[in-house]
């Protein structure tokens, strides 16, 4: 159970942390600079601000996803991630 409260805890620490970055990144940089995609149907604009939202994002559900994988498998008694 000890291990239970130490990953949520651990969990909570990078979800706020990655929210506060995303916040941040999208307040700092100015919307109207980015990377335009061109192709044959049209171009598409890429704001840095929002590309570095959802990489911020991105982290938070790839470090929860693996803490409770982590998690998941040492209840079911696998050691190897030790």
């Amino acid at each position: 159970m000890d291990q239970t409260f130490q990953l949520a805890f651990r969990v909570a620490l990078v979800w706020s942390g990655g929210f506060l970055l995303a916040a941040t990144v999208r307040a700092l940089l100015p919307g109207e600079t980015g990377i335009t995609l061109t192709a044959r149907a049209g171009t598409l604009f890429l704001a840095f601000n929002r590309i570095g939202y959802w990489t911020c994002l991105f982290a938070a559900l790839t470090v929860t996803f693996l803490v409770v994988g982590r998690a998941a498998l040492a209840d079911l008694g696998w050691s190897g991630l030790q």
